[in-house]
């Protein structure tokens, strides 16, 4: 054999062995992955993420992937895009509807269709899984769902059992006082979900629709003199023959909501209310009667007995007919397309009469 088809031989037995090196380097890398990727969707929260009161997600990933996504409790791996999803507080339904995906269950359909106003309807098939308070475990694990999504205040304590069933987000739209703003977590958890599922572009497009409401209906307002106004937003409700109010605080995501309209909070409580309003009786509106009052209930016997009442029908508002009804379906706790809606009819309201 010449000098020449040795050297020739020994090149290409070269490529050969580095070809086979390199197949199993390749296959090496894909075990580890894998490895890394069951590692981290087995792994509970540390207590470090669990600490944080951040509900947003992480950096962006493959949807296709697994990704680490921040909520009230710490952090949960989601793999892929969930498809079946159960749903246990109406706020978050209605922003599942808003980004065009459409709930296998929800907690109490009947009292959600009553209180909330949705952007397209609930489908025949979504099934009522109990009380947002005490949900159907059994019913929720028959649906076999990809997620779960609730509120921390009312799911904390069956969260182990919930996330038994499914890969389960708590969110908490309740900041403490100094520690977040109810307006901002809204939106963080807005873009949580969007990204959970794929939807950023239709939460963005939402959210554009939004701000342009926000300077429609500064215009509008300013139009009719009412730029800057002063109001005061209550839930009233019937309570043992006597009206109730729940009066909303500078705290409430829903007066954060009408500053973007730049209407003016008058209501200022004692303390600080975490959950965004005071509980309190007809004499509270005494401090607050040159405002606007704008209220919202599904209830018809509140005017009628509020009529009776002296206190009540001797407050300027009343007296000078500035007392506006938003509807029973204008939820005050909702998201994106719920403070659209509430921004759009406060408007209506204050500016019909002009």
């Amino acid at each position: 054999m010449s000098y020449l088809r040795q050297s020739s031989l020994f090149a290409m037995l070269s490529v050969l062995i580095l070809l086979v090196a390199a197949c199993g380097n390749g296959n090496n890398n894909n075990s580890a992955a894998s490895s890394s990727a069951s590692a981290s969707a087995s792994a509970p929260a540390s207590s470090e993420a669990a600490a944080s009161p951040s509900a947003s997600s992480s950096p962006s990933a493959d949807a296709s992937g697994t990704r680490n996504i921040k909520h009230a409790l710490g952090e949960l791996p989601i793999t892929g895009v969930p498809q079946k999803i159960v749903v246990l507080e109406w706020t978050y339904a209605e922003e599942l509807l808003t980004l065009g995906v459409q709930p296998a269950g929800i907690a109490d359909i009947e009292n959600m269709k009553k209180w909330i106003s949705t952007p397209t309807e609930l489908s025949a098939d979504v099934q009522d899984v109990g009380t947002r308070q005490e949900p159907n475990l059994e019913t929720i694990a028959a649906l076999e769902p990809d997620l779960i999504i609730g509120v921390k205040f009312r799911h904390e304590a069956t969260y182990d059992q919930l996330n038994g069933i499914a890969p389960t987000l708590l969110f908490d739209p309740y900041p403490p006082e100094g520690q977040g703003d109810q307006y901002q977590e809204m939106l963080d958890t807005f873009h949580t979900i969007a990204d959970v599922l794929g939807k950023q572009a239709e939460a963005e497009a939402m959210l554009a629709d939004l701000q342009k409401t926000y300077d429609d209906g500064k215009a509008k307002l300013a139009a009719a003199g009412k730029e800057g106004q002063s109001i005061v937003l209550t839930m009233p409700w019937v309570d043992q023959n006597a009206v109730t109010f729940r009066i909303s605080t500078d705290n409430a995501l829903a007066i954060k909501n009408l500053e973007h309209l730049g209407l003016k909070n008058a209501f200022k409580p004692a303390q600080f209310e975490v959950y965004g309003y005071s509980t309190t009786g007809v004499e509270a509106l005494q401090s607050v009667q040159d405002a606007d009052y704008l209220h919202i209930t599904a209830e018809d016997d509140v005017l009628p007995m509020l009529e009776k009442n002296p206190v009540w029908t001797g407050l300027n508002f009343v007296k000078d007919k500035r007392v506006y009804a938003l509807g029973g379906d204008t939820w005050p706790y909702g998201g994106p397309y719920a403070a659209k809606l509430m921004a759009e009819r406060t408007v209506k309201a204050l500016t019909a009469a002009q």
